[in-house]
């Protein structure tokens, strides 16, 4: 039969393999797209790396609800964080498939041009001009710009 070491490694190379994208894939990037908050957080970060706690402040919803829909853009593949001592930082990626970088980019095209996203633009711009006016922005790390290479 077959010892556990050709198992291990065979479950390997079929992970290897199994890495081409799928229509779950795209389904999971149009299950993202599809709630408001989740685009509102995207149009936040479009060519930022922006800290949890401006989008606590800015959309006006709890830090457990961000972090949900913040994970849910993870497991999407369309978002990436980064830890900073206490801080969690997060910018949008370009998903591997080419199909979903393209729904990703237009998507973000059309929610920019939203007067309500555009307003949640403006009320992060001031909060970083000013993070010491919004006490729960105190000391908090201010969004950095990243390449937008979407």
């Amino acid at each position: 039969m077959y010892s556990p070491l050709d198992i291990s490694v065979k479950a390997y190379i079929i992970n290897i393999v199994d890495r081409s994208p799928k229509s779950s894939d795209l389904a999971l990037l149009f299950a993202a797209l599809s709630d408001r908050t989740r685009l509102r957080l995207l149009n936040l970060m479009d060519g930022r790396e922006v800290c949890v706690c401006y989008f606590v402040e800015i959309l006006g919803q709890s830090q457990p609800k961000i972090s949900r829909h913040l994970a849910y853009l993870r497991r999407a593949g369309v978002v990436a964080a980064r830890r900073e001592g206490k801080w969690m930082h997060y910018k949008i990626v370009v998903p591997r498939h080419a199909g979903a970088a393209k729904i990703l980019r237009e998507t973000l095209s059309v929610v920019r041009e939203e007067r309500a996203m555009q307003t949640d633009f403006a009320r992060l711009s001031k909060a970083c001009c000013a993070p010491r006016r919004v006490t729960t922005l105190e000391g908090a790390p201010l969004p950095l710009p990243v390449d937008r290479s979407l």
